[in-house]
């Protein structure tokens, strides 16, 4: 079963599901693992490339070379645009403190004062993925091995996936949005009682 929000689609695990991040545990894998960078939109594009001049003493060596050569995103093999990656594997924006965890530097940067851009939407997001259609947009919990320390914390904290995302997905679609998605949530919470 899904909600309907205006032209957004949610599913029920956004709703559901506890989850809160545990950086402690997974060290920010998420800025590292898979196949692709993050996505990105496309108004984004001159956003990124604006930041990349404020952040560029906090990337890796290899991460400028990639961003020299091929620029900070590209369109992967299903068309998309995402930001570019290092050997496969670390967003060009990856940084890591003094324990090893993977930190965005946009993020920090914006955090320092020195940009307006937060990061990109999609990596804000996160856990959710969102897919655009013709005449929606679907807003999905995406299940992904190396976020699992952040489901026992989220119930630790007895924080849900749209609790933990409340600013993203305000950024995305609205505070008058997010405002329904919390009454929605609450009305399906006392349907399961």
């Amino acid at each position: 079963m899904m909600i309907q929000i205006n032209d957004a689609v949610v599913s029920l695990d956004v709703l559901e599901q506890f989850f809160c991040c545990d950086l402690a545990a997974c060290k920010g894998c998420c800025c590292i693992e898979g196949d692709a960078g993050a996505p990105v939109e496309f108004d984004e594009i001159p956003q990124i490339e604006a930041v990349v001049p404020i952040v560029w003493d906090k990337l890796s060596e290899k991460a400028q070379q990639v961003i020299e050569h091929y620029g900070p995103v590209y369109v992967d093999s299903s068309g998309e645009f995402v930001t570019s990656i290092v050997d496969g594997e670390d967003c060009v924006f990856t940084c890591y403190d003094d324990n090893g965890s993977c930190l965005c530097a946009i993020e920090q940067a914006f955090r320092a004062g020195k940009t307006d851009f937060y990061k990109p939407v999609s990596c804000h997001l996160y856990p959710i993925r969102l897919k655009k259609y013709d005449t929606f947009t679907a807003v999905n919990y995406h299940r992904w091995p190396i976020c699992e320390d952040a489901i026992p914390c989220g119930k630790k904290h007895g924080i849900k996936v749209y609790q933990f995302l409340k600013e993203p997905l305000i950024r995305k679609f609205g505070q008058e949005w997010y405002n329904h998605l919390c009454t929605v949530a609450k009305e399906w919470e006392k349907s399961q009682l």
